[in-house]
């Protein structure tokens, strides 16, 4: 059932990509595997192909579906990608279904909301419900999309930070490759050969040397030369 849902979200996004970029598909693996949870998708409303999908509550009813339509258009207009959908599934569906898709705004509209002049919406991120006025929606939404937007990157930046670990001995490499999973920092001297024994002996090979750099020591930890860079290193999958 997973395989089958993991291909469900490739193709979805392979959809979204190919229209602008040539996107490889290990990069949708990484957002798939960044974002995404157990019910499905979660986009980053700045690459989402549907940023908001407005569900109609008992569209049946009334003027529901006139005043779900006339939000659509409205932002729309403003320059969000929305989506309403007024299809016979049940409410309850459409949720289900527009998570797993990983929209990352669900705005909900019913009699009880247009009388109050609102409408509910609801975050992919943390599921976090707001009940906002129809006045000015367009600022609100755009407003919360890049609040989702900056939520989203906080968290898989520490989701990301958790998992990198200092290394200053070649006793604390063999720990932490034995015992962790993630990325290493280290220092290193350079030599094609030290980087050869580290990945050989503990699993590990460089990664990057970033740009900007630190200094954790002054020797490499594996041969004591002199350290000339300090490397990310990590397993390759």
């Amino acid at each position: 059932a997973f395989g089958i849902q993991y291909a469900d979200r490739q193709n979805n996004l392979r959809h979204v990509f190919q229209s602008s970029w040539g996107v490889t598909t290990r990069l949708i693996g990484a957002i798939i595997m960044v974002h995404g949870d157990q019910n499905g998708l979660s986009l980053p409303p700045r690459i989402a192909p549907v940023q908001a999908v407005i569900v109609p509550i008992a569209m049946h009813k009334g003027n529901v579906l006139e005043k779900a339509s006339e939000l659509a258009e409205k932002l729309k207009a403003a320059g969000i990608r929305v989506q309403l959908d007024s299809s016979e599934q049940s409410p309850g569906w459409k949720f289900a279904q527009y998570e797993m898709k990983g929209v990352p705004l669900r705005i909900e509209i019913g009699p009880r909301d247009i009388e109050n002049n609102s409408c509910m919406t609801v975050k992919r991120v943390n599921g976090e419900k707001v009940p906002v006025s129809l006045d000015g929606i367009e600022d609100t939404v755009k407003n919360m999309l890049e609040e989702v937007q900056t939520l989203m990157f906080e968290k898989a930046k520490a989701a990301r930070d958790e998992k990198i670990y200092d290394v200053t001995t070649e006793e604390e490499l063999a720990k932490v490759t034995s015992e962790k999973n993630g990325f290493i920092r280290m220092m290193w001297c350079g030599e094609e050969e030290c980087e050869k024994a580290v990945k050989d002996k503990y699993g590990v090979g460089s990664r990057c040397i970033p740009f900007a750099q630190e200094k954790l020591g002054d020797v490499c930890p594996i041969c004591g030369k002199p350290a000339k860079h300090l490397v990310y290193w990590g397993k390759a999958y």
